[in-house]
């Protein structure tokens, strides 16, 4: 490939879109990341690959062509520095490129919008009953609700622990709803329906393995006993009431049309019996409703007009929210708890309330984004001005620079604390401390982008002039020599002149740094998250363990500031030149397990 810095303005407007992409959407791990090392070595001092003042063609297709590569996008999150800069500045600044890759809007649902629009101007009005159907047997995914009713008409499947997490994570995103109900409030009531249809003639017991919906169902076969008469229906009914042997042989299914195109209205068992004990009616009931039955009568019972409800009920609902790269099926997701594949329930790479809000997503982003369902860096526009901002350095990457004074060429005076708003922008966060010391750490990264007599910016302390630079090989072991590729060297010192009366912090590249004490240099690891499935949807026929993403989960060892041991779990911070960040575990003292900061999602990835 072509060095990035050698190309003219007309290869970066015209040829290098058409040289990149195949280059970043390469699998091969050796040419990629040569190809992102010359990206990150020419985004340095650069807002965009080509252009100085606004997006061009180079920057979209290399960033689509990142995008569309996973194993270049973790790559980029977490090595190249510059590079996720870049990538994470086009995402946030031309949402449109996000929105452009996901098709969340259909031409059926722009047409029921313009529908309802048309309607809506002419007067009508639309008063909206909204409910969540959660199962007591996951904790809560992605919803939101008015009227919350828990479906507990499978005994086997269903627990108080999950019915309890369901109730949590309402609290944790604030959701009051207008009325809790449970399904087995209305058992009798359903019961009482079920007996008037079978009464009405629109429903009749069945033994045959149709009513366990195997494939002749699927083929639209009549039942044997479709036309058995009411009587004998409701005798066997009755048996199915004491769940005795011959009792659980009989289901009881609603006479609709076994023929029909849509599989839920093939003539659906609607009543079935189970022995399990309930953990609210215990043994009262050994006959259950199944969900096509209850849901209906419920929803009509308690007025509503709208229901979220997830994947596997498109064939009963109008149109549903549409999530990629995560899966929502409860049994595939217990399979990936229970397999270890992540921590539990609550692990931030779980589709799963509590996950959302470990990850840092806030209460009023998720509701934002159920309202709007689409996209957005809203997540980041709402924790960016509350957010103080902190320093962590990378402790497997650090360059030890010795500081001295430009006046007398020694060393500067002794270490001095001195304090600076938490944010520039939002002052009423209060202040932080600065501590500042004769040795600082750097990042390898940084140190290795300087040349001689260089002028860099010191964050929040001042501009200093590179005066050595100290390298060596990448093999620890070996001596130390000037000759060979210095391109394969690595920075092991520096010596930085401070000189703090100079004021022009334009053209410098602004460093961050921490001073070389130990009791001012806190452990913590930065997690980051990839998706749990490595494509946007898994298809009936993938096997769930082949398209787990490989590594979900990457950890950096760090040292963080002194300020971060008086945040509280929960907080939400920005490390400055990285990300920002949710804290899951605070700080228990010296000694102790580091700090872990879980990164939170800009609005996008």
């Amino acid at each position: 490939m072509a060095k990035i810095t050698a190309a003219t303005k007309a290869e970066l407007g015209l040829v290098l879109p058409c040289l990149l992409v195949q280059h970043f959407a390469s699998r091969n791990a050796q040419r990629l990341n040569q190809s992102l090392r010359e990206l990150e070595s020419h985004l340095t001092l650069r807002t965009y690959i080509s252009g100085r003042y606004k997006i061009s063609v180079a920057n979209i297709a290399v960033w689509a062509a990142i995008r569309g590569n996973p194993i270049a996008l973790s790559s980029v999150k977490k090595v190249y520095c510059n590079v996720s800069r870049w990538y994470s500045f086009i995402e946030a600044s031309n949402p449109w490129i996000t929105e452009a890759t996901k098709d969340l809007t259909s031409p059926e649902m722009m047409e029921r919008a313009r529908e309802r629009a048309a309607r809506s101007a002419a007067g009508s009005s639309f008063d909206v009953v909204g409910q969540r159907q959660p199962q007591v047997d996951g904790p809560m995914k992605h919803g939101g609700v008015l009227i919350y009713r828990f479906d507990d008409t499978n005994p086997s499947n269903e627990s108080m622990d999950f019915q309890n997490s369901i109730t949590e994570d309402l609290a944790l995103i604030d959701i009051i709803p207008d009325m809790t109900s449970h399904s087995s409030d209305y058992f009798q009531q359903m019961h009482d329906l079920a007996v008037q249809l079978i009464k009405d003639g629109k429903a009749f017991a069945d033994d045959s393995e149709l009513g366990k919906g195997d494939d002749s169902r699927k083929n639209r076969l009549r039942s044997k006993h479709r036309d058995i008469g009411i009587e004998e229906t409701l005798a066997r009914f009755e048996e199915m009431k004491t769940c005795s042997t011959e009792g659980q042989r009989w289901y009881i299914r609603a006479r609709i049309a076994y023929d029909s195109p849509n599989g839920t209205l093939r003539d659906p068992v609607i009543y079935h019996c189970n022995l399990t004990k309930h953990h609210r009616t215990g043994t009262s009931w050994k006959v259950y409703p199944t969900y096509d039955f209850c849901a209906l009568v419920l929803d009509s019972i308690e007025g509503l007009t709208l229901a979220l409800r997830t994947n596997e009920y498109r064939d009963h609902n109008a149109h549903r929210l549409n999530f990629v790269r995560t899966v929502l099926s409860k049994r595939k997701l217990t399979r990936i708890v229970n397999e270890g594949k992540v921590w539990d329930w609550s692990d931030p790479r779980m589709p799963t309330i509590r996950g959302i809000i470990r990850r840092g997503v806030t209460a009023p982003v998720l509701r934002e984004f159920i309202l709007k369902q689409g996209p957005s860096p809203a997540n980041r526009k709402h924790i960016d001005p509350i957010s103080p901002r902190n320093v962590a350095i990378a402790a497997d990457d650090v360059v030890y620079c010795d500081v001295i004074d430009k006046n007398n060429h020694g060393p500067p005076p002794d270490t001095a604390v001195h304090e600076v708003p938490k944010y520039v922008k939002n002052t009423s966060l209060g202040t932080r401390k600065i501590q500042t010391g004769r040795t600082i750490v750097i990042e390898h990264g940084d140190a290795r982008s300087f040349e001689l007599g260089e002028m860099i910016t010191l964050m929040n302390w001042g501009n200093a002039v590179v005066r050595d630079i100290s390298m060596i090989p990448p093999d620890a072991g070996a001596e130390a020599s000037g000759s060979g590729d210095v391109s394969d060297l690595l920075v092991k010192h520096l010596v930085l002149e401070l000189d703090l009366s100079s004021q022009d912090f334009k053209k410098t590249k602004k460093i961050t740094w921490l001073a070389a004490t130990d009791d001012k240099m806190i452990s913590v690891e930065l997690m980051a998250f990839d998706h749990l499935i490595t494509k946007d949807k898994l298809e009936p026929t993938d096997v769930l363990e082949e398209c787990l993403s490989p590594v979900m989960q990457f950890t950096t060892r760090a040292f963080a500031d002194c300020n971060v041991v008086d945040r509280e779990k929960g907080a939400v911070i920005q490390f400055e030149r990285k990300a920002y960040y949710r804290l899951d575990a605070p700080y228990q003292g010296r000694g102790s397990s580091p700090m872990v900061f879980f990164e939170i999602p800009s609005g996008g990835k």
